[in-house]
């Protein structure tokens, strides 16, 4: 905003006036030789850029939010939805990874991973098996060249374990930045946590009308401090790995790429984890 005026403590048109006695500023008025005009006004271009990004994220989420995560998509969809990701991606193409911004959880809302998808099939084919949330959870905040990530998988099986949230499948790598916007993934461990058991098994187990037994108590403590660790190695070869392409990065979405066709991700900011 340009602000235009110009003023004069002693204008040219008022200089007779005064005399050599000091001037007394409570009874006299100073006059503007202009009055005060406002020219050319317009919003910022960081605002505007703003604005055009939003719009653009919004479409982008507003694509994917009818295909369940990736699993239900036509081909003019994931058209629509690819054209959606280039037009956010180039936002920001080019620009080195804010590793203290990328660190924290992040939801999934959209994926064409087949690894992903699997899970998400096996979920919607069979009766025994569900998939709640998915996330990824980057480790990194006070990190120069890397971190951690976890993939995080809240899984549950009907009648046995709590809905959605039954158990905690783990994926853990570490990360190494090789670019200014890929990192490189050493998988790690996969791990299964947090079991949580439905009412209905505990009352299998411990049932309420009768008193609980050591046995009993003992069984409900094992299954709900259950954690299972499997190292994720190839023989004779040091930890599977992989390349991940951050395509887009702000305060509220992370959108990446598995280089190699592994497939594209969508995410949001998402309270923490742990």
């Amino acid at each position: 905003m340009e602000l235009a005026f110009h003023s004069a403590l002693y204008p040219p048109s008022l200089s007779s006036t005064f005399t050599t006695r000091r001037p007394n500023f409570n009874s006299r008025l100073l006059i503007l030789n202009k009055p005060f005009t406002v020219r050319n006004f317009s919003l910022p271009s960081a605002l505007a850029y703003d604005s055009e990004l939003e719009s653009k994220k919004h479409l982008l989420l507003t694509s994917v939010q009818d295909t369940q995560r990736g699993l239900l998509t036509t081909p003019d969809q994931r058209s629509s939805i690819e054209e959606a990701l280039v037009n956010v991606e180039g936002r920001n193409m080019g620009h080195p990874i804010n590793l203290a911004k990328l660190d924290g959880t992040w939801r999934l809302q959209y994926t064409s991973a087949p690894d992903v998808l699997i899970l998400l099939q096996a979920a919607a084919t069979l009766p025994f098996f569900q998939v709640g949330q998915i996330f990824q959870k980057f480790e990194c905040r006070d990190q120069s060249d890397g971190g951690i990530i976890r993939n995080v998988v809240r899984w549950s099986i009907p009648n046995l374990l709590e809905e959605q949230e039954g158990a905690t499948l783990l994926v853990s790598a570490k990360f190494n930045v090789v670019s200014v916007r890929n990192i490189y993934l050493q998988f790690q461990e996969i791990t299964v946590q947090d079991i949580n058991i439905s009412e209905e098994l505990q009352a299998v187990i411990a049932p309420a009308i009768l008193p609980r037994s050591f046995i009993s108590l003992q069984i409900l403590q094992f299954l709900r401090t259950f954690k299972a660790q499997i190292p994720v190695r190839d023989p004779g070869r040091e930890s599977v790995g992989g390349l991940y392409y951050l395509s887009y990065l702000d305060d509220n979405m992370l959108l990446g790429r598995a280089v190699g066709g592994g497939g594209v991700f969508v995410f949001t900011r998402a309270q923490s984890l742990y």
